[in-house]
């Protein structure tokens, strides 16, 4: 879901202003547990698709790993194939990979992918683009990746976003891997509420971000139950949680 996570970015020359005020964002992806989560994607009221989000817990020699694929589908446009590592005790990321079909007949573009990893303070790799003809342009990657900083992807661990109290507004440094710039990660928690989706009610404390809205449930098991568009008009919803599925690395 490339798409969202530029709706919850905001505009990299507003960051230096939304640092001062916010609060530190901090993911603790301890809180985080082993599982894999259906969702139902919805726009306009009808069913357009789906997603599949595994969160998988590997331990290391001296620390664990924390592993987030996701497969999904939203129809007719887009298919995608995503794999983020993540340090799990330090939260640091460690590598991410992201694959996206695209089939609209207004974009002569079919396919984008970054394979990237953070190493001695830079995000290094490549990122391909594939266009109708059949060329595919391939980028080298080496940017800077200061202390601190988060991936975008880091939206769909907003479950682990634990220090976040009604009314703060919390920020972090992001890399965009898309666009291999950085900008800001910001949310504004609402006030706690109760949702109900298709796996159950939640009670739930939304965080709010750009146009987008997600509802992270207030205690154990923490994780994203719902997302929508401020207008309402396109949301992604949880269906059912289960034991995660092993996969080759």
């Amino acid at each position: 879901m490339r798409w969202l996570c530029f709706l919850l970015l905001v505009n990299a020359a507003a960051a230096p202003a939304q640092l001062a005020g916010p609060k530190p964002l901090r993911f603790d992806l301890t809180a985080l547990e082993a599982t894999r989560d259906s969702f139902v994607f919805r726009l306009g009221g009808e069913d357009r698709g789906w997603a599949v989000w595994q969160y998988a817990i590997q331990p290391r020699e001296m620390a664990q790993e924390l592993v987030y694929t996701v497969t999904s589908e939203f129809r007719p446009l887009e298919e995608e194939r995503l794999r983020v590592v993540l340090n799990r005790l330090s939260g640091e990321p460690i590598s991410t990979f992201h694959h996206i079909d695209m089939f609209s007949p207004k974009s002569d573009t079919v396919m984008v992918e970054h394979d990237l990893a953070v190493t001695r303070g830079a995000i290094t790799g490549r990122r391909r683009v594939g266009t109708k003809d059949g060329t595919v342009k391939i980028t080298p990657v080496d940017h800077p990746f200061p202390p601190g900083t988060v991936l975008a992807d880091y939206v769909f661990m907003a479950g682990a976003v634990t220090n976040a109290l009604p009314g703060d507004s919390l920020g972090a440094p992001a890399y965009k891997e898309f666009a291999d710039s950085l900008t800001i990660l910001s949310f504004v928690a609402e006030a706690p509420t109760t949702v109900a989706v298709p796996a159950g009610r939640f009670d739930v404390l939304p965080l709010r971000s750009g146009g987008f809205r997600i509802y992270t449930t207030r205690s154990a098991p923490r994780r994203v139950v719902k997302g929508e568009t401020l207008d309402h008009r396109f949301s992604f919803e949880l269906v059912h949680s289960g034991p995660v599925v092993a996969a080759a690395e």
